[in-house]
């Protein structure tokens, strides 16, 4: 483990080579699942005041579903979490050429937005979670990602260089760089 200001990393972040292959797992993270992704309390008033730039980019049944319950769910433990259509995939999904793409960060592709996506998104496979008054950055192991572990391998790029611009996008660039100074250590 490796320990950068108080946030606890594990060390399959360092070690892990990973690469997302959307041909192969088709995004699937953002429709399989028990649960919609972690949201973070003040996300829920950004998507709010940006839903009607985010609507045009999402399907008809994840529109219903947030007219109906709201742009945030409650997960079992109580967390925010994006809502789900059907239990299955985040309100926020569409689909193009048969991959599951975010409506959110489809909007701030096409500038509509400032917002790219929730940051647990744009963080994943790495998850964060409380311990104490500390966070701890671990690897989520999932089956549906081994063909993004398999790209990662054949490209030799760490999941720490893989994910540099959201994990600068939550820690900033001065705890990114203690990062790289622990990692070369």
């Amino acid at each position: 483990m490796i320990i950068v200001d108080n946030v606890l990393v594990s060390d399959d972040v360092k070690d892990i080579k990973f690469a997302c292959d959307l041909k192969s797992c088709h995004g699937d993270c953002c429709v399989e699942g028990d649960a919609g992704a972690p949201l973070e309390e003040d996300e829920i008033s950004i998507i709010e005041d940006n839903l009607e730039k985010i609507k045009p980019f999402m399907t008809s049944e994840g529109i219903e579903v947030i007219d109906k319950y709201g742009v945030f769910d409650y997960d079992v433990d109580g967390e925010y979490v994006t809502p789900l259509v059907n239990n299955r995939e985040c309100a926020f999904v569409y689909f193009e050429k048969g991959i599951a793409l975010c409506a959110i960060e489809k909007a701030w592709i096409e500038k509509k937005i400032k917002f790219r996506k929730p940051v647990s998104c744009h963080l994943y496979p790495i998850r964060l979670d409380k311990v104490g008054d500390r966070i701890a950055v671990n690897y989520h192991r999932w089956h549906i990602c081994v063909p993004a572990l398999q790209k990662g391998r054949s490209e030799g790029e760490p999941l720490y260089k893989y994910l540099k611009e959201p994990l600068i996008r939550k820690f900033g660039e001065n705890w990114y760089n203690k990062l790289l100074q622990a990692v070369e250590k």
